[in-house]
């Protein structure tokens, strides 16, 4: 099974949804005409990461504005849409939040970051998620995560044992550890033997300068897209079918022994 994905590296307007929801949509059609089977967004592309004390009065609340817009872009244009995540006031939390869209516009799960960075005091603003989430779309077992969840091997590979061959991981990674950017998603590529598809942010978060290079890496920690620092879209393309040749060769699933450690 091969099939396309549009990585969208976003440069995002702090502190300026409307602006946000407006350059999306703008980049979105433009993506469209390479006609992806699934188009990728960064980290918190409504708000930008993040506008601390403003954050409960620019979240969407219930994510509604973004279900709206993204479930009509991914019915228009009968693509599957991973979000990103987007600032999502429920209640009266603050969650950073993943939604995806099947090629129907519907909803198929959504995923609130589980790890906050607590160097940057994300933990103070946003409420932490409670679960990992596996999905599908076109048939691929899938999984996602947000940003600081990358350096967590464990949540990785909790979901590539229950057969995800394909992650998403948008973020808004500064240019200060791009070095750990670029490392860790080939690892976490490498060592689940899965593609994994990470989306950050350019340009600037507050005091905060982003590194882009949003990649696109084959389950060898091969580079089939790798962008620069600023905003930009590119289409990669990935190959399934030889997905259990790849782990029969090296087969990490079946020698791994989880009893001892």
């Amino acid at each position: 099974m091969k099939k396309s994905i549009a990585l969208i590296q976003m440069k995002v307007a702090f502190a300026n949804p409307d602006e946000n929801y407006k350059r999306i949509e703008g980049l979105i059609a433009t993506a469209i005409e390479q006609q992806p089977d699934i188009i990728v967004l960064p980290e918190t592309w409504n708000t930008g990461f993040f506008p601390k004390k403003q954050l409960r009065e620019l979240a969407d609340r219930n994510g509604e504005r973004t279900i709206a817009i993204m479930s009509d872009l991914a019915k228009q244009y009968s693509v599957n849409i991973v979000a990103g995540s987007i600032s999502d006031l429920r209640g009266d939390k603050v969650y950073n939040t993943t939604y995806i869209f099947n090629r129907e516009g519907m909803v198929v799960t959504h995923y609130d970051k589980v790890h906050g960075f607590t160097p940057s005091g994300e933990h103070q603003f946003y409420e932490g998620g409670r679960g990992i989430h596996t999905f599908q779309l076109d048939g691929i077992s899938c999984a996602s995560a947000i940003c600081y969840d990358l350096r967590f091997p464990e949540l990785f590979r909790k979901v590539t044992t229950q057969g995800v061959d394909l992650f998403f991981l948008p973020a808004q990674w500064p240019m200060v550890r791009l070095s750990h950017w670029e490392c860790l998603n080939k690892a976490r590529a490498i060592e689940n033997q899965m593609y994994l598809c990470a989306v950050n942010s350019a340009g600037e978060a507050g005091n905060t300068t982003l590194a882009g290079n949003s990649l696109l890496i084959d389950p060898w920690g091969e580079e089939l897209v790798h962008l620069g620092a600023e905003e930009a879209i590119q289409v990669g393309h990935i190959d399934l079918d030889n997905m259990a040749d790849i782990r029969e060769s090296i087969n990490v699933f079946r020698d791994r022994r989880p009893e001892l450690y």
